[in-house]
């Protein structure tokens, strides 16, 4: 009942701001809706509600606003992507990292005092009611300690968790839904998608575990020039409260200010594309919600900017054989070794293992050749992911779930660095990391680490190889002999199933042909039978019919 409630306030909303307007296309183009579908948009009773004097993008923004978190991180994400969404779109959207509507910092207030235990003055000598910032999940004070050390507090909204999870009800019946009726959704796996942007969204919730990431994400660039996270305050630190050191650092999105600084905008925005493959291919351990609400860049030296990461709540990680053939993925891409992406696609299961490998390697090719025609810091990674997956589809590629923060992170670093540098080489600027990871981890160089982490254990067994070698052999005499016993009792249960399917097949025969007698015998004398006076055929017929149906019935 809530989901259908839900879904009701979603149709009103997508209802009350016109957003079917967003479909009908700009000046002079026409409906990104496929033709067949275009009669659906111009019927729709929407139409009747007037759009207002409104812009299109701020409609979204407001709707998306109104609908709560699941909603806002999706246009969080759009945002980011200016080179796939018109300026007026993308600006709106925007806005919607650090300025949804705040919640009151009297609540605020009462929130912190009864997560810590303690009166607000206690606890700090200065305390903003009025928020820094106001997030979908959470808003941001700022405050001081008693010893005059500036932090922020971080307090999670009142009843959020509620609203959250209704949406994901939502989703869940949704995906499920699309799931049974539909092939293509079937292949791109709503159900896991949902269940694991379930798990992303409700670590939001849980400050304690962003307090734990944040002190990793910290430890992991410590020594780095690349990223600098701030410190967590730990006993002022509770599953709905968060204390952090307050940094001073340009929002990436102030571009003005970037430029007012005389920041190096190329360097920034290469140093963002070695930070994403650092976190993760060197740490495995990477910030999965880097959009601009969350990025700052110090310009203490210009020329050597550095970025600042806060909200490490979501963060994402990838398991060694997904890393490798990514990795090896990426760099076939980059030379263009069409053969070779085939032959991971089909190794990795990403794509079914019936699979042509040649028509898959021709299909690929024939997509990617005409891109790499383009000079290479005109090519969008956005546009190539969504191409070649629109592509793939016919060969029933479907989509990784443990691959779609990784995806969706790589949109975003892309999206910001193209902001800041639109020139932005990232295949130049990936491909070398890249090439020394495979050679480090994939190549010779890792046989051979890894050959000396387990070499104390190999030299510890060493003396037991003669042992193990001389008991070899019957140990696998005695395996074979294991197997043909077994082979042997299975051979024995298929032929015991093979009579016992008979028997029940004949039985089933035999059931319904003495009913059908039955029905015969009985026709006529049915009624004498029930008055007493039955002859032969009346019992007959009811004998047949009752072991009929005890041979019908009868497993």
């Amino acid at each position: 009942m809530r989901a259908l409630r839900r879904l009701v306030k979603v149709g009103w909303t997508v209802s009350r701001y016109r957003l079917d307007t967003l479909l009908e296309g700009d000046a002079g183009a026409d409906s990104p809706l496929p033709p067949r579908y275009r009669w659906l948009l111009k019927a729709s009773p929407a139409r009747l509600i007037p759009a207002g004097s409104e812009s299109r993008g701020a409609r979204l923004r407001m709707a998306l606003e109104q609908l709560g978190p699941v909603f806002i991180k999706f246009g969080q994400l759009l945002s980011t992507r200016r080179d796939l969404l018109p300026r007026d779109i993308a600006d709106e959207l925007a806005r919607l990292q650090d300025h949804v509507p705040p919640f009151s910092g009297a609540e605020a207030r009462r929130i912190v005092e009864q997560a810590i235990g303690t009166p607000i003055e206690e606890a700090f000598s200065y305390f903003e009611l009025d928020p820094m910032a106001s997030a979908s999940v959470a808003q941001v004070h700022a405050a001081s300690l008693p010893d005059g050390t500036r932090v922020v507090v971080k307090v999670v909204r009142p009843g959020i968790d509620r609203i959250i999870r209704e949406d994901l009800e939502l989703l869940r019946l949704l995906a499920a839904f699309l799931d049974e009726h539909s092939r293509e959704a079937r292949r791109l796996h709503l159900p896991e998608v949902v269940e694991d942007y379930e798990r992303t969204i409700l670590q939001e919730l849980d400050l304690q575990q962003e307090a734990a990431n944040t002190a990793r994400l910290r430890a992991n660039f410590a020594e780095s020039p690349l990223l600098y996270v701030p410190r967590v305050y730990w006993h002022l630190t509770r599953r709905n409260v968060l204390v952090l050191e307050r940094i001073d650092g340009v929002p990436i999105g102030d571009m003005e200010a970037l430029r007012a600084h005389g920041t190096d905008l190329k360097k920034l925005a290469d140093r963002g594309v070695e930070t994403f493959f650092t976190q993760v291919f060197e740490h495995n351990f990477f910030h999965a919600d880097m959009h601009p609400g969350n990025i700052f860049v110090d310009v203490t030296d210009p020329a050597d900017p550095s970025y600042i990461a806060i909200d490490c709540a979501i963060i994402g990680s990838l398991t060694r054989e997904d890393q490798d053939y990514l990795a090896r993925n990426l760099l076939a891409f980059f030379n263009r070794d069409y053969a070779e992406v085939a032959r991971l696609h089909l190794e990795s299961g990403w794509i079914p293992e019936d699979t042509d490998p040649h028509a898959f390697e021709r299909v690929i090719k024939e997509l990617c050749e005409p891109i790499f025609a383009k000079p290479l810091n005109e090519i969008s990674f956005g546009l190539f992911l969504v191409q070649l997956f629109d592509t793939a589809r016919e060969f029933d590629m479907e989509i990784q779930p443990q691959l779609v923060l990784l995806q969706k992170t790589l949109l975003y670093i892309e999206g910001l660095g193209r902001e800041l540098y639109p020139q932005l080489d990232l295949w130049e600027t990936a491909k070398p990391f890249m090439e020394r990871w495979v050679a480090d981890h994939v190549g010779p160089a890792a046989a051979l680490r890894e050959f000396a982490e387990y070499a104390p254990l190999i030299l510890d067994q060493l003396p037991r190889l003669p042992a193990l070698v001389a008991r070899t052999g019957t140990q696998l005499r005695q395996l074979e002999r294991a197997v043909d016993r077994q082979n042997d009792a299975l051979a024995a249960l298929d032929r015991r199933l093979t009579r016992l399917d008979r028997r029940w097949r004949s039985r089933r025969v035999a059931g319904g042909a003495l009913i059908v007698a039955a029905g015969v015998l009985l026709w006529g004398p049915i009624a004498e039978s029930l008055a007493g006076d039955a002859g032969l055929g009346a019992a007959a017929g009811l004998a047949s019919a009752a072991v009929g149906s005890l041979l019908l019935l009868r497993p």
